[in-house]
């Protein structure tokens, strides 16, 4: 019983370390708006990788979301190419700001990149 709680601890960590970090979608696009406003200067703040680094938690989580949704036998929320698939920060920030205010509100990070990529990699 021990060691399959042990077990069971070791494999949720990294998710919930993963979901600590997701932030609010308004507030993630108001630091990468501040960040925008230093021009070169924001390569010296810190919120650049804290930013850089919730999208990559958000994309890891997601991709699990995926490869999980597809093992058992669900449609994935989006199916991106096998190989290529990537986004960049002016792609990502476009899709934040296209979406509603009201909306985003209500929204993580996570849940933003999610929409980005079913509209970039619609499942057939």
């Amino acid at each position: 019983m021990r060691k399959t709680a042990f077990v069971l601890l070791i494999a949720l960590a990294p998710v919930s370390a993963a979901n600590a970090q997701n932030m609010p979608l308004n507030q993630f696009l108001a630091k990468a708006e501040a960040l925008e406003k230093k021009g070169p200067m924001a390569l010296l703040s810190s919120d650049i990788g804290r930013l850089k680094k919730e999208i990559q938690n958000s994309a890891k989580e997601l991709r699990g979301e995926r490869l999980a949704a597809k093992a058992a036998g669900r449609k994935p929320a989006f199916c991106p190419p096998e190989k290529g698939a990537s986004l960049n920060s002016s792609e990502i920030l476009a899709h934040f700001r296209s979406i509603p205010p009201a909306q985003r509100d209500r929204m993580r990070t996570r849940d933003g990149v999610r929409s980005l990529m079913a509209r970039k990699f619609p499942c057939g």
